[in-house]
């Protein structure tokens, strides 16, 4: 089952920006302190976690018209390189059912689910066009709950790459920012970073999964079922 975290990044300004430089020590960079409105830029983010793919494309701005468009092209090629379901819908795992995850069964007929798409809950995410359209190619929407942007790897993702592209640096306008932010991608993707969930759930398995020694906080580093 592929999983994939979207998000719009930003809006991020066409002013110069704090962060640390390459200078020689004592001739730090001088940048302009005149606030030049060089107008703004998102970054349409779609993010792997398990391989560290990153599909990414720079906006000037992102409403419905811009993204859905966007989404449903990225989609469709990631689907495409996905493999196809060729067992019967009977001996498909749970997760590959829509009850699984929606709690009943749909009201219509879809096809196995294939991707997990995770984003948060804004309006447009919410539509029922998108929805419709998500569900009719395999593709189940999960929503972060209001101040769960943080369950989000894309965001996690996205701080990274705008810190690579724009710290300590002054783009004089879109177009600059744009081209920063989709060269720092192209630059990501040549050697990807897969990323792991490491929250406190997974920290709390992870402690019960152990064999405790005697009581103490000492635990087998590999533990086996079938240990003396």
């Amino acid at each position: 089952m592929a999983v994939w975290c979207q998000d719009e990044a930003g809006p991020y300004q066409a002013i110069p920006r704090p962060g640390a430089a390459w200078c020689p020590q004592g001739l730090p960079r001088r940048q302009p302190h005149e606030y030049v409105r060089g107008g703004t830029a998102k970054l349409l983010t779609l993010f792997r976690p398990a391989t560290g793919a990153v599909r990414a494309k720079g906006v000037t701005s992102a409403p419905n018209t811009v993204l859905h468009p966007w989404l449903k092209e990225e989609l469709t090629r990631i689907l495409a390189d996905l493999p196809e379901v060729t067992m019967p819908e009977g001996d498909l795992p749970a997760l590959a059912h829509w009850a699984t995850w929606l709690g009943h069964e749909p009201r219509e007929p879809l096809p196995p689910v294939r991707l997990i798409l995770i984003w948060d809950n804004l309006t447009g995410h919410l539509s029922w066009s998108m929805a419709r359209w998500l569900f009719r190619h395999s593709v189940m929407p999960l929503y972060t709950p209001l101040g769960g942007s943080w369950l989000n790897m894309a965001e996690s993702l996205q701080r990274i790459i705008v810190r690579r592209a724009l710290a300590g640096q002054h783009p004089r306008n879109q177009e600059a920012l744009i081209q920063w932010l989709e060269e720092t991608v192209a630059g990501w993707n040549a050697a990807p970073t897969p990323f792991v969930w490491d929250g406190k759930r997974r920290e709390r398995r992870r402690r019960a999964r152990q064999r405790r020694l005697g009581g103490s906080g000492a635990a087998l580093a590999d533990y086996q079922l079938n240990a003396a």
